[in-house]
């Protein structure tokens, strides 16, 4: 079974968690859940695991493990446009695992320089290879609350942050900065005016169909717009490369917004969203390409 198709059977079997349980206001879907809190606060939460010769090589650094293990969930908090509070990690070790208090000294301070500070875990060993996993926990913005992915309507324009394409060929998939102070940035500067967002994992391509299906809506990708690092391929094969970690975000019409966020990190226009369904990226010759399954799945 495909990831996508693994994941649209876990959300149709939590389709009525938001009716049955009152303190649950977003479920599975999404790039973060969003719970309330007793005090009515609400709160986002995500996992994300990280998987030996799946998510990085066994001859990686352990300080690059430990980053990627915790920027991978935080990514999640930025793209519901949040602030990341703390985080829970867990290590499945290989047995006889030499690097272990190398990789969680790492793993404690990556979580403390992105502001989530390891707050408890849990390890074991057994016979395979290095799984890692993350927990976040963070805070909507005060104002915009949570940015869902399912808020895209006709007529918005599509935005990336950042650049595309080549990431795991670079090892940029091990280093990259998550997009939190873009995130609340975008939020402060546009509010209800930004419809819908989420993280560029697994590609421009594949991301923006889910974005697309979330919303109920089409996604058109201008490829030659598309913000490409100096050594990605060509734009159709960036948009599916995967591990970008940069924001895909729809907004309403005609914005001003500039080619820079305050931190410099650039923004481009690179589609629409339109009515009918799925996403196709459009090429300098006017070709269209399907972009549903343009990107990188986890099973």
């Amino acid at each position: 079974m495909r990831e996508n198709q693994l994941l649209a059977h876990i959300h149709a079997r939590s389709a009525n968690l938001a009716a049955a349980f009152g303190q649950i206001v977003v479920g599975p879907g999404d790039d973060c859940a969003v719970v309330r809190a007793g005090s009515g606060a609400l709160l986002l939460l995500t996992v994300d695991q990280l998987v030996e010769g799946r998510h990085f090589a066994a001859d990686v650094p352990a300080a690059d493990i430990a980053h990627k293990c915790i920027a991978r969930s935080v990514s999640d908090i930025a793209a519901m446009g949040g602030t990341p509070a703390w985080a829970l990690a867990t290590g499945l070790l290989p047995r006889g695992f030499a690097h272990a208090d190398a990789l969680f000294d790492a793993m404690s301070r990556a979580a403390r320089e992105m502001s989530a500070p390891l707050v408890g875990g849990d390890v074991a060993t057994w016979d395979g290879a290095l799984v890692l996993t993350c927990t976040v926990g963070g805070e909507p913005h005060a104002e915009r609350g949570p940015v869902l992915r399912s808020g895209a309507r006709p007529g918005d324009e599509l935005w990336v942050t950042g650049r595309i394409g080549g990431s795991v060929r670079s090892g940029r998939h091990l280093r990259f900065t998550p997009r939190v102070a873009v995130g609340a940035w975008l939020c402060d500067a546009l509010g209800p005016d930004l419809h819908a967002m989420m993280d560029v994992s697994d590609g421009v391509g594949i991301d923006a169909s889910r974005l697309a299906a979330a919303s109920g809506a089409r996604a058109v990708i201008d490829l030659p717009r598309v913000p490409l690092h100096d050594d990605a391929p060509d734009a159709l094969a960036a948009i599916g490369d995967g591990e970008d970690y940069e924001l895909l975000f729809a907004a309403a019409p005609g914005l001003a917004l500039p080619a820079r966020a305050p931190d410099g990190t650039p923004l481009t226009r690179i589609g629409s969203v339109a009515r009918g369904s799925g996403c196709v990226a459009i090429d300098a010759a006017g070709r269209e390409h399907d972009c549903a399954q343009r990107g990188w799945e986890h099973a």
